[in-house]
């Protein structure tokens, strides 16, 4: 009953399906938090605001709704109430937002998240539109991470720079001999300023930032900042642009479950896994830029609809390599049920059980493997989502095994979703021409990405500028549950866990 009132005092906030707003004191902050976590909501994002005052703003996940909190703040070194305590994956979102605009939470933890001393500690990026000034000097600082000890415990660092090509990232284990007993994390190195740089971007333009904010979901990040958009322009875009967008987003999930199931099988020593799903997934790609345009679709989602149409026969095309593909795939998955070795790799690995999935807010495919049925796509569908009826694809046992079997149902669920969009795709424009919306309009947009549910909440500046955009990648709600999973696992079983995760550095650096 008690998040049916808050509902009940809430408006309708444009943008996603079933998205709404309510404004709330300090003290109702806190406890609008606790009645969600009573009631089962998440939290699915919370980022701070300075301009023209400050304010705390926490977006909310039920089952039929999307809830945005904002708390105005009577002065931008005013404090707000913790909500750590209630929604674990808020620490790290409160530091974040501290670094950047110096609005902080009262009784948290102090440490910086994406500051690492780039710039100077009484320097806030989102509350001036000035460079940062000069420094004698700047070191990095002294992190204080938890120290574990006792009788034969020791600490291994990792990275932040990696061997390959992937993004940095600080892994600090303390271990018994190879067991892990505990894993902190520390991320964010290279602080990529996308936030700030949305504030100079113009409102037209913003998606072809948003799409960059995480690479492996361009088409997600892209369809929800123009979703978010297209609510405040009050614009409808064109069936046949929806349908596109959705037949973009299906093949962006099949290219990144192509990739990384091959990296599974390369991590658990089964070389033969990685050459198969490799060849797929270029196969995969060859096709989808036949069709749509680009290998990678950056920007292929546009204000109004999408950049180009595809042409009936390519659309059979792309429809007929998916059916070929999922027959491969369908064979190879074989093999690794099959090998005795990638299963004892996979059972039992890197464990997160329905309860820590649930306690930490994990969201997405990493969710689903560990228990929890939530998916934007079938939860809170917007167009052509409603008539296409996703099958929600969940495990329980959130092991490795659990989370590689999840990606491969999700496989042939979206390769099931592209043959009916490509059979029902209908005919008409793909584009419709967009005005920017009037100043200070909010709205958010909501898209179940290949990885989880990718957020974008929006505000309009003067004059078509982006006064606030926040990007939300899932991976913030994850990077604290692999922590987690590697406890009492071998440290050579981290590549593999972590992998199984495959969570975005990118996405997690704004």
């Amino acid at each position: 009953m008690a998040i049916r009132n808050w509902l009940a005092r809430s408006h309708p906030l444009r943008g996603a399906p079933g998205a709404r707003e309510v404004a709330v004191s300090a003290a109702d902050w806190r406890q609008i938090a606790l009645d969600l976590a009573a009631g089962g909501a998440q939290l699915q994002a919370l980022w701070a605001e300075r301009h023209d005052g400050a304010a705390a703003r926490a977006l909310y996940a039920g089952d039929d709704f999307l809830l945005l909190v904002t708390l105005a703040l009577p002065e931008p070194e005013a404090e707000y109430p913790n909500l750590a305590d209630v929604f674990p994956a808020a620490n790290r979102m409160q530091r974040a937002a501290a670094d950047l605009t110096g609005v902080r939470a009262q009784d948290t933890d102090m440490r910086p998240w994406l500051r690492h001393a780039a710039w100077p500690a009484d320097y806030f990026p989102l509350a001036t539109h000035l460079p940062p000034p000069a420094a004698a000097e700047l070191r990095p600082d002294d992190y204080a991470f938890v120290r574990v000890t006792g009788d034969g415990v020791h600490e291994i660092p990792v990275g932040p720079v990696h061997a390959g090509i992937i993004e940095p990232g600080h892994f600090r284990f303390s271990v018994v001999g190879e067991k892990v007993l505990r894993l902190e994390e520390r991320l964010g190195y290279v602080h990529k300023g996308i936030e700030q740089l949305f504030t100079r971007t113009r409102l037209l333009d913003g998606h072809r930032l948003a799409a960059r904010v995480s690479g492996d979901s361009a088409v997600a990040f892209s369809w929800a900042y123009c979703q978010a958009l297209e609510g405040m322009a009050e614009s409808r875009v064109p069936t046949r642009a929806v349908w596109l967008r959705a037949l973009a987003l299906e093949a962006e999930r099949i290219a990144n479950h192509l990739g990384d199931l091959g990296a599974l099988g390369n991590d658990a020593g089964f070389a033969f896994g990685l050459a198969q799903l490799s060849r797929l997934k270029e196969l995969w790609l060859r096709a989808t830029e036949t069709a749509l345009g680009s290998r990678y679709l950056f920007d292929f989602v546009i204000p109004g609809g999408v950049a180009r149409d595809a042409p009936p026969e390519r659309i059979a095309e792309l429809a007929a390599c998916a059916r070929a593909i999922e027959i491969d795939v369908a064979t190879v998955r074989g093999i690794f049920d099959e090998h005795a070795g990638v299963r004892d790799r996979f059972a039992g690995t890197g464990v997160v059980t329905p309860e820590l999935a649930a306690r930490l807010g994990v969201v997405g495919l990493a969710a689903r493997a560990s228990g929890q049925d939530r998916d934007l796509r079938a939860d809170l569908p917007c167009e052509p989502y409603t008539q296409l009826r996703v099958r929600k694809i969940v495990r329980s046992d959130g092991d490795v095994a659990a989370r590689v079997n999840v990606r491969f149902d999700e496989l042939a669920e979206s390769i099931r979703l592209g043959g009916a969009i490509a059979a029902e795709l209908p005919p008409g424009s793909t584009h419709t021409g967009l005005a920017p919306p009037p100043p200070g309009g909010s709205a958010v947009g909501a898209i179940e990405g290949w990885r989880g549910p990718v957020l974008v909440a929006l505000t309009a500046g003067e004059d078509g500028s982006i006064r606030r955009c926040h990007p939300h990648d899932p991976s913030w709600q994850n990077w604290p549950a692999l922590e987690h999973a590697v406890i009492g696992n071998i440290v050579p079983d981290f590549p593999l866990i972590n992998k199984s995760f495959n969570l975005s550095y990118s996405g997690h650096d704004l």
